[in-house]
């Protein structure tokens, strides 16, 4: 019941968020809809573990937003002070949060990989016992920082799990004509790893899956954890999909929207009744309006902290 509660509220903030940019108050944004059950089920499995540490990328609101409250994560889309990553100094949700043991520096495609991988590689000279989670999309998977960070990785035994999304697009690119493989955990056998595949419009198989690869990884070395996802809304806000994607495959893929199929299986268990499911949209929805118009009334930061954490030689 709580799964769905959050996966709501991330539904809920996605939506407004976009809406937000429609009306020129919010600069970009990246739709996390149709990922939300890769995140939210890696994401528990972390919380259940206890000892992770985050790399997520620039679509995954679910995970960044985790243990923020709504009106933190309007801060940060806004460019508003209170943003807890950057104090709007940064692309929203970007930055470091150690306190949530969470960090993302950069939206520079798969430049989390190799941040990752050195992080891993420092818990491991310390004997910590710390697993490193780094999230990135198929896109990715072509990039040569991602090839670096893996046979790092592979060579050195780390304790990380690369967490693809393949939602199979990068930007305008469709899978097909970015590689000639079918599953992109199939690279992992090339690094002398794992690789794991699981439904990633399924919320209990990521949770399992996740937990399985946190698990190796801690014990044995790196997995590479390929979640299938659907990538509902354009590339970003500034990306127009219809020019490249067919009205007819998005409509299909939304036939299995994870919001959708969870408050199905929830109800045909027993778990949830249609009126909680239908009171916690409604629940999601008011939190997200109250943290709209807190972000609205939130000022910028003081101008004389423009140059705060920046350094020159």
């Amino acid at each position: 019941m709580l799964c769905y509660n959050r996966m709501a509220l991330v539904r809920a903030l996605d939506e407004r968020i976009w809406a937000l940019n429609r009306q020129g108050k919010v600069p970009i944004a990246a739709s996390c809809q149709g990922h939300e059950a890769a995140q939210l089920g890696s994401l528990l499995a972390a919380e259940k573990d206890g000892d992770c540490f985050l790399f997520p990328y620039y679509r995954d609101l679910a995970i960044k937003s985790a243990g923020l409250t709504p009106a933190q994560v309007m801060f940060s889309f806004m460019g508003k002070a209170g943003d807890p990553f950057s104090n709007g100094r940064q692309f929203p949700l970007q930055g470091a949060d150690l306190s949530r043991r969470m960090i993302q520096t950069s939206n520079v495609v798969a430049a989390g990989l190799t941040h990752a991988v050195g992080y891993a590689l420092g818990c491991k000279m310390l004997r910590d016992k710390t697993v490193v989670l780094v999230y990135f999309g198929d896109g990715a998977s072509s990039q040569g920082e991602t090839h670096e960070a893996m046979n790092f990785a592979g060579v050195h035994k780390l304790p990380v799990v690369f967490v693809c999304e393949n939602n199979h697009y990068a930007i305008s690119v469709p899978q097909r004509k970015q590689m000639a493989v079918d599953d992109v955990a199939s690279r992992g056998a090339a690094y002398g790893f794992a690789g794991l595949v699981a439904d990633g419009m399924d919320l209990a198989q990521c949770y399992e899956a996740a937990r399985e690869a946190i698990d190796h990884a801690r014990h044995t070395g790196p997995v590479l954890l390929e979640m299938k996802v659907e990538r509902f809304m354009p590339h970003t806000t500034d990306d127009d999909d219809r020019r490249y994607r067919p009205k007819e495959e998005v409509e299909k893929v939304r036939e299995r929207d994870p919001l959708l199929t969870l408050g199905q299986y929830l109800v045909q268990q027993g778990v949830m009744t249609q009126a909680q499911v239908d009171e916690a949209r409604a629940q999601a929805q008011q939190a997200v309006d109250q943290a709209t118009e807190a972000g609205e009334a939130a000022p910028f930061p003081e101008a004389a902290t423009l140059f705060d954490h920046i350094y020159t030689l």
